[in-house]
């Protein structure tokens, strides 16, 4: 992919996946086979209010947005990405924090894309809250 695709990729991310957009999900980084995302702390991500906690579900759309875009920054625009397996650890709770995600590629087949994935608050990436790995399905076009 050129930097033009990475271009129209993060605008794809941030502005034409309605989710993605409701969360804030914001580029950090692109570049072929890494991807670095934030969301940024708002009290609707809440899972727990008691502690403060953010949803495991927030973080898991996370890891997997994170995994599937790192994986689709090696193939072309046009191709299509699906998760087929996601695996998630939850390491800490996320208390009241902006959360970064990191993915790198470790597995780039014609068919299949496999990623490895952290996240931590924001700014503090000694901190892992939970840490994934996405096998993706890339249909080519």
């Amino acid at each position: 992919m050129s930097t033009k695709d990475f271009t129209a990729l993060q605008d794809f991310i941030e502005n034409k996946i309605p989710f993605n957009h409701f969360l804030g999900v914001k580029v950090h980084s692109l570049e072929s086979g890494k991807c670095t995302l934030t969301i940024p702390y708002r009290p609707e991500l809440l899972g727990d209010s008691r502690r403060k906690a953010i949803h495991g579900g927030v973080l898991s759309m996370l890891i997997d947005t994170c995994g599937g875009f790192a994986v689709w920054s090696m193939c072309d625009l046009d191709d299509r990405i699906a998760t087929i397996d996601l695996r998630v650890d939850y390491l800490k709770p996320a208390v009241e924090t902006d959360l970064t995600a990191e993915a790198t590629v470790k597995l780039l087949g014609n068919r299949v894309g496999n990623a490895q994935i952290i996240v931590y608050p924001n700014g503090k990436p000694e901190t892992i809250l939970a840490e994934g790995r996405g096998v993706y399905n890339i249909r080519r076009r």
